[in-house]
């Protein structure tokens, strides 16, 4: 039997308790690999023990292993890719609001991700995948018709507002593709090879309490929390999708260098996610359910006393497409619609309430 500790087919995912980080721990284990992932604390790994089994794997068995490390020390990072052919860099913050300092968000995201490149490199690791984001691609831009593809980036200097999140998407990114350019020679003198995958606003089957913003809009409209909704319109794409656009980008050698944007169709407005929903549900379930605009005066009055409502007024009666036609024709990944990922997170939510406020 060979020692699993230098095991080709071994692959870091970081961040495997979020809501991607478990779906792209569920497809590699189902896939056949060996994984290890970051927690935060040794409690954690229950966590992804749980959403590993409510996504229908009970026991990965020592195929699974689990490292201690944070995106703002430099401690546990060498152990944690030792032995690993792949890395999958999925952990970064996003939370429900911004913060008043953008440095909050920006140097975990940036430094956390140079922390994983570096070490990486220097324990040979062939490729790391990077979850980025649409939020490095399309905004900072002048109003356009056009669907945003993988040759643009988020201009931050052009006076239009951008969120903390955004910015700290945009530099982690560009500084991830820096690096492996100016840094990436691994100790064979190979060099470290890096792909990024920029989704949209993910949802999808909820396998436990950690979710993304986008998964608490769909509770909040379930719930029938937001009695009137916000003029806006957003990308969707399945999180089972993105999983699987991970490992396309992990394993095919046209992928290595390449960035690919993850979406499932058009936009869709909230508006229109609330009558899907709604229709969905039935009559009885589906009446508690909001499904008229908020006036444009409401939104300006409630926001001096809401900061996610004040963020979110830049993106009102906004429209920003995207196309993944690089990642259907380059790696044929091929998305559920982008109904599906809605109704599948409408169907999952019941059991589960997000710690986040």
């Amino acid at each position: 039997m060979s020692d699993p500790s230098t095991t080709p087919d071994r692959v870091l995912v970081t961040g495997g308790s979020g809501f991607l980080g478990a779906h792209c721990v569920l497809a590699l284990l189902n896939a056949g690999y060996r994984v290890r992932t970051t927690i935060r604390t040794p409690a954690r790994a229950a966590d992804v023990r749980s959403q590993l089994a409510a996504g229908g794997l009970d026991d990965p068995g020592d195929r699974l292993e689990f490292a201690i490390a944070h995106l703002t020390s430099d401690e546990g990072w060498a152990e944690a890719v030792a032995g690993c052919r792949f890395v999958l860099h999925v952990a970064s913050p996003f939370p429900s609001t911004q913060p008043k300092d953008p440095d909050e968000l920006i140097r975990p995201a940036r430094d956390g991700a140079l922390r994983v490149l570096r070490a990486a490199r220097d324990a040979g690791v062939e490729r790391v995948v990077l979850t980025s984001s649409f939020a490095a691609i399309g905004y900072g831009h002048a109003p356009t018709d056009r669907a945003f593809t993988e040759e643009d980036w988020t201009e931050l200097d052009s006076g239009r507002p951008v969120s903390p999140y955004v910015q700290s998407k945009t530099i982690a990114e560009r500084a991830a593709w820096d690096f492996v350019a100016e840094h990436g020679a691994r100790p064979d003198g190979a060099p470290l090879e890096l792909a990024t995958v920029n989704p949209v606003g993910i949802l999808g089957p909820v396998l436990g309490p950690d979710v993304s913003t986008s998964v608490e809009l769909i509770r909040l409209v379930k719930e029938g929390r937001l009695p009137r909704l916000p003029d806006v319109r957003f990308g969707i794409v399945d999180v089972r999708d993105v999983a699987e656009l991970h490992l396309l980008a992990m394993t095919r050698p046209e992928a290595a260098g390449q960035r690919f944007l993850a979406i499932a169709g058009d936009v869709m407005s909230a508006q229109e996610v609330a009558l899907l929903i709604r229709g969905h549900l039935g009559e009885a379930a589906g009446r508690r359910i909001g499904t008229k605009l908020m006036p444009m005066w409401m939104l300006k009055a409630a926001a001096p006393f809401s900061r996610r409502v004040r963020g979110s007024l830049s993106d009102l009666g906004s429209v920003r497409r995207a196309t993944s036609a690089k990642a259907q024709t380059v790696l044929g990944w091929s998305p559920r619609t982008r109904e599906e990922a809605v109704i599948a997170t409408v169907d999952t939510l019941p059991t589960y309430r997000s710690h986040r406020s």
